[in-house]
């Protein structure tokens, strides 16, 4: 049976399949079902608090990876993706990665920070969330900008991905929810992004260690997902409001992040605009960023830096954030390919071809592999 292969097929599948899953799931759960009650009854499981009787909380090792198990594995996928940043990145793709950081982050902060002037920041148009917004329009898709760019593009374009791995996980939300006015002490940051220095630092100091934990970049990934989405009920995926947010949180990733990756190119004189289309997505790990923000609230609340009506109001939006992060991946990862295509075109009726390097040429360390230009 090919049920990887066809789980790929889907955008952003590893992802988005397996929380659809641990939200359907979830949802038999809570409609309490007679007759999946009584047999559960029947094996001895423990009821909950409020009598009831459910598959996903069995207890042992199967409650604590299926429903309990999402901040471990997601602090697990920080830390194995934290060791594959490289400190050393060429010029030109050094270059290409800061703008493209730079560009899709205050982007995503300049429209978060608008949508929370202008309307509720933990409930907005479409019950969208700043924390919502910042996560997706801030958190690109590498695997998508890695295939893209080595279709379409050159290879400082691929070499940028160093750099662009930066925002991997919720350390710009974090900081962005800090400079709106969130009270989060240094506590919360280190907790929160401990596991990246860490994994960033073996990784860099052993290159057989960012090779052993590589594989950790991906497996912890549908893991997670199926853990939140047994969080979820799987009627928010149907709700008008949140498809709507999830749609219009897609179209402005990939239309903004494209616009202005585009501009801020421009402005420093490179001639091919794939790399910033190609980076105008949301990541399928993005999913994580409302857990990780939540859990960050939790840490400010005990250290007395924030109420906890705050904090409250952060866990209150994980599953709604977490189902509007999940459309948009899945509408950017339709988008961002297509205008892509489109770009190539029209640079290459203007004599552009994306695959020709600007300048001189220079020397390109990504990660594993070095990659002459």
């Amino acid at each position: 049976m090919k049920i990887k292969q066809s789980i790929e097929k889907i955008p952003g599948g590893l992802m988005v399949v397996p929380l659809m899953l641990g939200a359907a799931l979830n949802t038999i759960d809570q409609m309490h079902l007679p007759f999946i009650m009584e047999g559960l009854k029947s094996l001895g499981v423990s009821p909950t608090a409020d009598g009831h009787y459910e598959f996903l909380r069995i207890g042992g090792f199967s409650q604590q990876l299926f429903k309990d198990g999402a901040l471990v594995l997601i602090a697990l996928f920080l830390f194995c993706a934290g060791s594959q940043m490289n400190f050393r990145v060429g010029g030109t793709a050094l270059k290409k990665g800061v703008l493209l950081t730079s560009s899709k982050y205050l982007t995503g902060l300049a429209i978060g920070l608008l949508f929370g002037y202008l309307f509720d920041p933990m409930s907005g148009l479409f019950g969208l969330s700043t924390v919502a917004i910042i996560a997706a329009m801030t958190n690109g898709n590498g695997g998508m900008f890695a295939a893209l760019t080595s279709q379409y593009g050159n290879r400082s374009d691929v070499g940028a991905v160093a750099v662009l791995s930066l925002n991997d996980g919720p350390f710009f939300t974090l900081m962005s929810l800090g400079l709106l006015g969130s009270q989060f002490p240094i506590i919360s940051f280190i907790a929160v992004l401990l596991p990246i220095l860490i994994g960033m630092l073996l990784g860099n100091l052993d290159s057989d260690i960012r090779e052993f934990l590589k594989p950790g970049e991906i497996l912890p990934v549908p893991f997670f997902a199926f853990a939140l989405g047994a969080g979820m009920n799987f009627a928010t995926f149907f709700n008008l409001e949140v498809l709507a947010a999830g749609l219009t949180l897609g179209f402005l990733t990939t239309g903004l992040t494209a616009l202005t990756g585009i501009l801020v190119f421009k402005a420093f004189r490179e001639k091919s605009f794939i790399a910033p289309v190609s980076e105008a997505s949301t990541a399928g790990n993005a999913v994580g960023t409302p857990a990780a923000i939540a859990a960050a609230a939790a840490v400010a609340a005990n250290a007395g830096m924030m109420t906890e009506a705050e904090a409250a109001a952060y866990a209150g939006i994980v599953n709604i954030a977490t189902a509007q992060i999940s459309i948009s991946t899945l509408t950017t990862a339709i988008l961002c390919p297509i205008v892509v295509i489109l770009v190539d075109k029209w640079q290459r009726k203007r004599g552009i071809d994306g695959k020709q390097e600007q300048g001189n040429s220079t020397f390109v360390e990504t990660g594993e592999e070095s990659i002459a230009k």
